[in-house]
């Protein structure tokens, strides 16, 4: 082989090192850019399953969340700030969309607490937005969203904040998106039960949704909606076990249980409550010309009737039929009596659609005034109810305590002798009349203490022209409250009932000229005056053998705390505090009065001289417990 040769193969050799390892640097390149591309998708993929990871253990906690007795706005608040807090994003808000008498409406369920609805409250100042009624524009996203029945993203901020408070101006809106991190707002819309719900919204970061991120909102989406209707659920089989079905009161089982609970409240604190019992009149006769479905209608009535008077703390029930009962916490029997008459009224005054109108009869019992025994109390109720069927129904009755009969007895009887052996002046037709009323009453043993504050009130007007109707029967349950919250025992209450009819009865032997005098009287007319109390005591009833216990409370009734009272002048301890507990109840509904010389008080003014002779004509414990008393009827 020639040199040329061996140069050549040589230089063939060569050639072929050199494409070989170019063949290596090449594939070398290769597995360097490959392992590049590699660990950026492993860190990738790493990153997808550290986020999936969280997704999932948020989600594992709202699940677990709502398989437990959480109430639904703190599962809500958990999804909203987990939502931002572990998920990068923003700010997390639910949207709820609403509708009352208004229009549609939106409200804020829940918001994730961060600087930027933190920042946002400050700007647009108070109410903050989540006590807002926002705007509902049924061209906004919001809308959109539920149309499209899709996810839906935007990165027009201005337009959104305008759609939900368009009462923003456009320089607000802008100091509010100014300097923000936020680059668009995403809006998922909700269902529950195949109907829309709301929204909920995630402000982020980022100007484009990827798809595994809408993924992702949409499963945590059916997260929500599946909360929600969890608590919607577990709220309906809550209220289908205390509810009656026909009526959305509550039933005899929830009613029952809440007397059981008031029953110990009531004995805790010693504060009266009551129970009004209403039952609808000719309900048969409803049914029998219009038929069943009419009848249900009556039913209904009376009870959206009772929801809208009952307060929130009231427990209006159906115990079976056309009967209702409604519990009133902390209410004696005046305020029980005005709610029942209220009631009253509003059944009456209700057109019904075919049958016209319709009546109920009520009865009222209060624990404590008419017994501490629970199935008395219900029973007094029941047989008080029943009693206005019996005098004519449409009307309300007050229960008559088991344990009151000797009072109402001595009173009438009291009444009686008075009347027919002419102890004090009156005209001989109107004293038969009044017998006959009080004779007939004790005879038939019915609507005693009606009677008694009837006849009361008539004798009061004879003396007094401006007196009205029904004072005597407030003075007399005012009294006996105020004597409650004194333990005085069961005699010395049944004493100051009769005291409270029968006190002023002496101002019957006074020239009625002399007591309507609007001019200032003389010393001579003063003493007249002053002297009534003891014509009541010694002339009047001092005679009538059965009630020597009560002449000392209507003797001293106008003694004063400080001595400086009639006709003795004692003082303190030495006037028998069921007369001064007269005394007060005298002055309060004297005050509330009209008189010839001066126009009638509010209660509140009238509360405030009362106040003001405190430690004078009373001594501070009785008025502040009468304040206390009255104030609760008058707030």
């Amino acid at each position: 082989m020639g040199i040329f040769d061996k140069f050549k193969e040589v230089k063939r050799k060569v050639s072929e090192v050199e494409s070989n390892l170019y063949n290596e640097k090449r594939d070398y390149l290769e597995i360097y850019e490959r392992n590049l591309e590699l660990e950026k998708e492993i860190k990738e993929r790493t990153k997808e399953l550290n986020d999936a990871n969280k997704r999932m253990f948020t989600l594992q906690h709202i699940w677990d969340m709502m398989n437990s007795s959480t109430p639904l706005e703190n599962v809500l608040e958990a999804i909203v700030n987990s939502t931002q807090g572990e998920l990068g994003y923003m700010h997390c808000v639910i949207i709820r969309k609403c509708e009352d008498e208004d229009g549609t409406f939106l409200r804020i369920l829940a918001q994730s607490k961060d600087n930027l609805i933190e920042r946002l409250n400050n700007i647009i100042g108070a109410p903050s937005i989540q006590t807002r009624r926002l705007n509902y524009d049924d061209t906004s996203i919001f809308a959109d969203a539920f149309k499209q029945k899709t996810i839906i993203q935007t990165r027009s901020l201005d337009l959104s904040l305008k759609a939900v408070m368009p009462e923003l101006t456009q320089d607000t809106v802008a100091k509010v998106l100014s300097n923000q991190p936020v680059k668009s707002v995403i809006v998922i819309p909700l269902y529950t039960r195949e109907k829309e719900f709301g929204w909920f919204c995630v402000f982020s970061s980022r100007e484009e949704l990827a798809s595994a991120e809408t993924d992702f909102l949409g499963l945590f989406a059916k997260q929500i909606e599946m909360a929600i209707t969890i608590a919607d659920l577990f709220q309906a089989v809550r209220e289908e076990a205390v509810t009656d079905a026909l009526t959305g009161l509550y039933n005899r089982r929830y009613f029952e249980e809440s007397l059981n609970k008031e029953v110990a409240r009531a004995k805790r604190l010693m504060q009266p409550f009551s129970v009004i019992g209403i039952d609808l009149d000719y309900l048969k006769k409803i049914n029998d010309t219009f038929g069943h479905a009419y009848g249900d209608m009556a039913i209904k009535t009376i009870a959206e009737i009772l929801k809208s008077n009952a307060r929130s703390i009231d427990v209006p029930a159906r115990i079976g039929g056309e009967e209702f009962d409604i519990l009133l916490p902390g209410v004696a029997s005046d305020g029980a009596l005005a709610a029942a008459e209220r009631i009253r009224k509003s059944i009456e005054n209700k057109e019904i659609e075919t049958i016209g109108h319709i009546t109920g009869s009520l009865g009222v019992a209060t624990f404590f005034e008419h017994t501490d025994n629970i199935e008395e109390l219900l029973e007094l109720t029941d047989q008080a109810m029943y009693q206005s069927k019996r005098n004519g129904r449409n009307r309300v009755t007050l229960a008559k305590p088991i344990t009151e009969t000797s009072w109402q007895e001595i009173a009438i009887n009291t009444f009686l002798d008075i009347l027919s052996k002419n102890r004090v002046p009156l005209a001989r037709k109107l004293s038969k009349e009044l017998c006959l009323k009080l004779e007939t009453t004790a005879h038939q043993g019915e609507n005693k203490q009606e009677s008694l504050y009837m006849v009361a009130d008539m004798l009061s007007k004879l003396y007094n022209p401006m007196h009205e109707a029904g004072v005597v029967k407030n003075k007399v349950l005012t009294a006996v409250s105020l004597a409650k919250r004194f333990d005085l025992s069961k005699d010395d209450i049944d004493n100051l009932r009769v005291a409270i009819l029968l006190y002023d009865i002496g101002n019957l032997m006074i020239s009625p000229g002399l007591l309507q005098k609007a001019t200032p009287l003389t010393d001579e007319e003063k003493d007249k005056i002053k002297n009534h109390p003891v014509i009541a005591a010694q002339e009047i009833l001092k005679p009538i053998s059965y009630v020597q216990d009560i002449l000392p409370i209507i003797e001293h009734h106008h003694e004063n705390w400080d001595g400086s009272g009639y006709p003795n002048k004692i003082s303190k301890d030495e006037i028998p505090l069921t007369s001064q507990i007269i005394l007060i109840i005298d002055e309060y509904f004297a005050l509330i009065e009209p008189r010839p010389y001066r126009a009638k008080m509010s209660s509140r003014d009238a509360l405030e001289v009362i106040k003001s002779d405190a430690g004078k004509k009373w001594n501070h414990t009785l008025v502040n417990e009468f304040i206390s008393l009255i104030e609760h009827d008058i707030v």
